[in-house]
């Protein structure tokens, strides 16, 4: 299995960088092949803007979404980006591996996805969920936080339950763009823990990587299950 795995930490020896270090060898040893985008490594740039495009299709008025379509078409996205965009369509997974900045992304993570999951490629038109462009691809958040996991565990939960946080993510972004999404992995209140509660995190999440072929995905909508103008399809109840 091809893997990618985007990380974004400002410090080098921070625990979640010690969990990429963890799945790179984890997963190259179990017969993956494995690359790595680490960001902060990288300089990445995380801002979407008209210089993304060597050429544009209205030069008077940016649509973002639009000039990555027509760029891609003409071979004329940033190299950056085009560097990117050539990992993530090689990849079979692809794992997002962050802290948790209020309760998302770091902001270049958000760049990433936002000058990387290009229009026209990963998604558009009626290409969205199970027929999105990334369709047949699998992915899988992995996170640090400092939060205990008590305080996540339901809508009681001081915090509340994890899905409504983490929709923009697994819904909004990688299913929409087709990924089959695997529940994710968080490792818990990890700047108040014992060097041994961080050891026994990793030694977790390396058996967690061990299990990626049978983990069951999250459920997220096909479109069969809309009509063409996707408003949902209800049985017809008998009378």
């Amino acid at each position: 299995m091809n893997i990618l795995i985007v990380h974004a930490h400002p410090e080098p020896q921070s625990f979640c960088t010690a969990m990429k270090d963890l799945a790179v060898t984890t997963l190259q040893q179990a017969g993956h092949s494995v690359q790595v985008s680490d960001l902060y490594a990288m300089n990445w740039n995380p801002v979407a803007s008209a210089a993304d495009f060597q050429q544009r299709s209205n030069p008077d008025y940016l649509v973002y979404a639009l000039e990555q379509r027509h760029a891609h078409g003409q071979q004329a996205l940033a190299a950056d980006i085009a560097g990117e965009l050539d990992k993530l369509l090689w990849a079979d997974l692809l794992i997002l591996n962050f802290p948790l900045f209020w309760c998302s992304v770091p902001a270049i993570l958000k760049g990433w996805i936002d000058r990387v999951l290009v229009s026209g490629v990963c998604y558009g038109g009626l290409r969205f969920y199970d027929r999105g462009g990334l369709a047949g691809k699998r992915a899988l958040l992995s996170f640090s936080l400092g939060g205990q996991q008590h305080m996540f565990a339901d809508e009681e939960a001081v915090h509340g339950a994890w899905e409504p946080m983490l929709r923009p993510l697994q819904r909004g972004t990688l299913a929409y763009t087709g990924f089959s999404v695997l529940p994710p992995f968080a490792a818990y209140h990890v700047p108040y823990i014992s060097q041994q509660g961080r050891e026994d995190i990793l030694e977790q999440y390396a058996d967690y990587l061990l299990q990626l072929e049978s983990l069951e995905p999250l459920g997220f909508p096909s479109l069969a299950d809309f009509d063409r103008h996707l408003h949902p399809l209800r049985s017809q109840v008998p009378v």
